[in-house]
C-alpha cells in the first residue's frame, strides 16, 4: 500500500485515537533492547516471577475446569478476600461490594474515568505523572490538564491553590497517584484533607491510585490514604493492581473500590469492554491475598536495599540532583548540563549500558528527570548506578 493511501487510513480514523502520544518509555525500551548488556531499570517492576504458590492456584483451576464466563464484578470469594486485605491493612471493615475485579490497574483507570467523565469534560492531573492516566482520559474524549508540582531539595509538593486555580465548569475529576509514578512524591493526611475538601466545594469526583501504598519509605506499613480522612459517601474511586506487590505484571488482573452503589454501572463498563477476567486469573489474585504477605514483605525489603543503594550512590554526585523518593519504588533525578533526558537517556544506553526512562514521558515538570526503578536485586540496582556515576566522571 502506498503511503498516501495508508496516510487516507489514518486521517479517517476518530480524533481521540489520532491524538495519542506514543509512549516515551516504550520508545526508549524498544530502543535499548537493542544493546547487548545493557541492564534495564526503565520500566515500573520487578525482577522476581511470580511466586510458585500464586501460580500453581492458576494451574489447579485451569486442571479444575474452570474456563467459563463467570461474574462480572469478580467471583465472590475474590472480593472477599479483597475486603479482608483491605481491612488488614487500613484496619476498618470493608464490604465486599465495594470490590470489582477488572483487567489490570490500566483497565481500573479506565472504568473510573469511563463512570466519572465525558467527552469534553476535564480531568486534573498533578504533574510528573505516569502517561497512561492522562491518555485513558484522551480515548474517550475527556481532556488531562497538568498542575505542575513545585520541586526543590526536599523533593516535589503539591501546591492545592494551583489545583483549585484549574477547576472551571468542565472539571469533573481529580486524579491522584501518590505514591507517585515516577517521582516517589507522596501526599501527607493534610495534602488528602485538602484534595478532599476541594472535591468536595466543587462537587468534584476524585480518581485515587494508590498502588504503590505498601512501598512507603517513612514511618508505618502503608502511605497515607483517602481512607483515613473520607467519609463513606465521598466521591472517590480507588483503582489498584496485583501487578506490583505480588510480581504479577504480566498477569493483567486489578480492582475498583468504590462505593456499592456504583455496582451496576461498574459491572455494565466491565461487561462492554472484556466481560470479566478469566476464573483462574481470580484464583491466583486469591491465593495472592491469602499468602502473599510474606512475599509483599520481600518485595518491600529488597526495594528498601534498592533504594539506599541508589540514594548513595547518586546522591554523592556534584552533577546529580535527587531527593530520596518518600514512597513507590523510583528514583527520579537529574543532571546538571543535560536538558533533554530522552536524548540522555539514549546516550546512557550507548555509552553506559544502563536502561532509564525518560523524563520527557512523564508531563510538565519532568523533563529534565529520569527514571530509575530500584525494585531489582541490589547487585543489578548496584551496577547500574556504579555505571552511572563513573559515566558522569568521564
Amino acid at each position: 500500500m502506498k503511503v498516501a493511501e495508508e496516510n487516507k487510513l489514518v486521517d479517517s480514523l476518530s480524533a481521540s485515537a489520532k491524538s495519542l502520544p506514543e509512549s516515551g518509555i516504550v520508545e526508549v525500551m524498544n530502543y535499548g533492547r537493542r544493546r547487548e548488556g545493557a541492564i534495564a531499570l526503565w520500566a515500573g517492576e520487578g525482577d522476581l516471577p511470580t511466586p510458585d504458590f500464586i501460580s500453581e492456584a492458576a494451574m489447579r483451576s485451569l486442571k479444575n475446569g474452570e474456563t467459563f464466563y463467570t461474574w462480572q464484578r469478580g467471583i465472590p470469594e475474590l472480593r472477599e478476600h479483597l475486603a479482608l486485605y483491605h481491612k488488614r491493612i487500613y484496619g476498618v471493615p470493608v464490604d465486599p461490594e465495594r470490590y470489582f475485579v477488572c483487567g489490570s490497574g490500566m483497565q481500573a483507570i479506565q472504568i473510573a474515568f469511563g463512570m466519572t467523565l465525558d467527552a469534553g469534560c476535564e480531568v486534573i492531573i498533578p504533574s510528573p505523572t505516569w502517561p497512561n492516566a492522562a491518555a485513558a482520559a484522551q480515548v474517550i474524549g475527556a481532556k488531562p490538564v497538568f498542575v505542575e508540582m513545585d520541586f526543590d531539595e526536599r523533593g516535589f509538593s503539591l501546591d492545592i491553590g494551583k489545583i483549585e486555580r484549574l477547576i472551571n465548569p468542565r472539571t469533573r475529576v481529580i486524579f491522584l497517584n501518590t505514591p507517585s509514578n515516577p517521582s516517589g512524591w507522596v501526599a501527607t493526611v493534610d495534602d488528602l484533607k485538602d484534595v478532599l475538601a476541594l472535591a468536595r466545594k466543587h462537587g468534584l469526583w476524585i480518581v485515587a491510585d494508590e498502588i504503590y501504598a505498601r512501598f512507603y519509605w517513612k514511618s508505618g506499613d502503608r502511605a497515607p490514604s483517602f481512607r483515613d480522612v473520607m467519609d463513606p459517601e465521598d466521591r472517590i474511586v480507588f483503582v489498584n493492581t496485583f501487578s506490583k506487590n505480588w510480581a504479577m505484571t504480566g498477569w493483567r488482573i486489578g480492582w475498583v473500590e468504590a462505593h456499592p452503589s456504583l455496582g451496576q454501572v461498574i459491572e455494565n463498563l466491565i461487561q462492554y469492554s472484556t466481560s470479566g477476567v478469566a476464573v483462574f486469573m481470580q484464583r491466583a489474585g486469591i491465593a495472592a491475598l491469602d499468602k502473599g504477605e510474606g512475599f509483599v514483605r520481600h518485595m518491600i525489603e529488597r526495594s528498601r536495599k534498592g533504594r539506599e543503594l541508589t540514594v548513595n550512590v547518586l546522591g554523592k554526585s556534584n552533577r546529580i540532583r535527587l531527593a530520596p523518593p518518600d514512597g513507590a519504588f523510583y528514583a527520579f533525578f537529574s543532571v546538571d548540563g543535560e536538558k533533554d533526558s530522552r536524548a540522555l537517556a539514549m546516550k546512557l544506553i550507548d555509552e553506559a549500558g544502563v536502561g532509564l526512562a525518560p523524563g520527557t514521558a512523564f508531563g510538565p515538570g519532568a523533563e529534565p528527570f529520569l527514571r530509575l526503578c530500584f525494585a531489582r536485586s541490589p547487585e543489578s540496582v548496584e551496577i547500574v548506578v556504579n555505571r552511572i556515576a563513573d559515566w558522569l566522571k568521564r
